[in-house]
């Protein structure tokens, strides 16, 4: 007997064996048939979907839980455009919030909207004897009064308060961590958020780490959100490269650092597992941090790698030997070179066609780069809504030759690249649906067309978002379409975006979604 029959539906399975279907039995939390398969079986619950369609589970290859989770409930300045009202929001919590001494945090920090950076010297005058930390909505950067300033470490760069990449780990560093509890609790509220958008499955970019770490345990306070019930969806869990410490292992096994226990890609099960390496080679876009071979539009530098290049290139060999995947952060072409000559270099030391290996962001690819990630098996996992909410911010940063190359899809698929979408949550929106509708109409919000040679199909996009989303993570044998024995991982949609005009795609309501067979709410 089915558990579920789910029925009067259109199934867009993604498996090209079966592509459409209108009846699906579940068993014990897995796809037990299709259509004729299932239409006599007797199910204990039979659910009528009245004419919906329904799609794999969405897999978004690159989130922050922990972090959405914390910027729901912290105070935000996002939206504000005139520094004096920035400070006034600062001025007011800053007196009601905590006493003399205790730290004060904010998040929607951008420049952008400003027109220029605030300065420690504003924040100061505002503070109220605390200390102030604005962090910036790419994550890649803060602002800080002196009572911060007065604490770092001799040598650590800022102009004015304004802290970038590891300058911003710094800051960080000077605060107790977040206990686990806090963590749970706000993987929890991402966790359904996520679910909320049709997303049942998603890959942690980051744990333990300095720059976007909350904890050096933060491993454990999933598997507590997970004993209590708090992680709803599929997670895995990419490692902060900097957590590697050298070990003293045998030469044979060729591993030069690991983590302790020598733990690596792959250890856990379907709920919660520990996926690839996550090693960031530089910075962001809307922080003028990404690397790029030749100097941002307007401005008179580059962007910046992490840490000096011989070092990253290390740390991606190191983890190549020591059996991870990797999931290598590179959003600006000069950063993206960097990464792929060292995991060229990396697979010639130790052959591992099978690894797998990810390109995360690969936000400004040149054309001369795509035989390269071809060739070297490297999967480019995008956020196309990025260029969605900032596209118009992206295009003036990278001028006329550049724009078209930011955030590619065609390009990337003609070269037999996997193309893999995701988030980024919460550094913008996260809906699968609403970044599926700018990978086929690549439109920002104010109408501007960006590249739009690199346009794709909606069945394409709608691949890059289930099928290729599991291949990454190396789900493909239980996620990513809906085949019989494989997770009953669902989303209902009130419409078929292959049907529907491509301008209302990211409209689609999201009407439920399933993980292991069983409605979410």
């Amino acid at each position: 007997m089915l558990c579920t029959r789910l029925t009067n539906a259109r199934f867009l399975t993604m498996d090209p064996d079966r592509p459409v279907a209108h009846e699906l039995g579940i068993w014990r939390g897995r796809i037990a048939g299709l259509d004729e398969a299932v239409t006599s079986l007797p199910a204990r619950e039979v659910i009528d979907l009245q004419g919906a369609t329904v799609l794999p589970g969405f897999v978004d290859a690159h989130v922050h839980l922990a972090w959405t989770g914390f910027k729901e409930t912290t105070l935000s300045i996002a939206g504000r455009t005139r520094i004096d009202d920035v400070l006034a929001v600062v001025d007011a919590a800053a007196a009601r919030e905590g006493a003399a001494g205790s730290w004060l945090s904010l998040v929607g920090y951008d420049q952008r909207a400003l027109g220029r950076h605030l300065t420690a010297a504003e924040l100061d005058r505002v503070s109220h004897g605390r200390k102030v930390f604005l962090l910036h909505e790419s994550g890649h950067g803060c602002v800080v009064n002196s009572a911060v300033l007065d604490l770092l470490p001799a040598g650590i760069p800022h102009d004015n308060g304004f802290l970038a990449e590891g300058a911003m780990g710094a800051a960080r560093a000077l605060r107790l961590p977040y206990s686990q509890r806090e963590l749970a609790e706000a993987i929890g509220r991402a966790a359904r958020t996520c679910l909320a958008e049709g997303v049942t499955a998603c890959a942690e970019a980051g744990i333990g780490g300095t720059l976007f770490g909350h904890s050096p345990v933060e491993l454990g306070a999933y598997q507590l959100a997970r004993e209590e019930g708090l992680l709803p969806l599929r997670v895995q869990l990419m490692v902060s490269a900097d957590r590697l410490n050298p070990v003293a292992a045998h030469a044979a096994d060729g591993i030069p650092r690991a983590l302790d226990l020598g733990l690596r890609t792959g250890f856990g099960d379907d709920r919660l597992s520990v996926g690839a390496l996550k090693i960031y080679t530089d910075g962001g876009m809307m922080a003028r941090t990404a690397a790029l071979s030749t100097p941002y539009e307007g401005l008179d530098h580059a962007g910046q790698l992490q840490d000096d290049p011989q070092a990253l290139a290390d740390t991606i060999v190191d983890g190549h030997l020591a059996g991870w995947q990797l999931a290598v952060h590179a959003i600006g072409d000069r950063a993206a070179d960097l990464a792929l000559d060292a995991l060229e270099r990396a697979q010639r030391l130790r052959p591992r066609p099978a690894a797998r290996h990810r390109v995360e962001h690969a936000g400004l690819i040149r054309p001369d780069q795509l035989p390269r990630f071809a060739r070297l098996g490297v999967s480019a996992v995008v956020q196309p809504n990025f260029l969605r909410y900032f596209g118009d911010d992206y295009a003036a940063i990278m001028g006329r030759e550049r724009a078209p190359w930011l955030y590619r899809g065609r390009g990337f698929l003609d070269h037999g690249i996997p193309l893999v979408g995701s988030s980024d949550r919460p550094v913008t929106d996260g809906s699968p649906l609403r970044a599926i509708q700018f990978m086929v109409e690549r439109a920002s919000a104010s109408g501007q067309v960006i590249g739009p040679g690199e346009g794709i199909t909606v069945d394409e996009a709608l691949h890059a978002y289930t099928v290729a989303g599991a291949h990454a993570c190396h789900w493909e044998d239980t996620l990513g379409s809906l085949t019989p024995g494989k997770r009953a991982d669902l989303v209902v949609l009130g419409d078929d975006p292959r049907r529907v005009d491509t301008s209302r795609i990211g409209a689609i309501e999201v009407a439920a979604t399933y993980v292991d067979g069983r409605a979410t709410g």
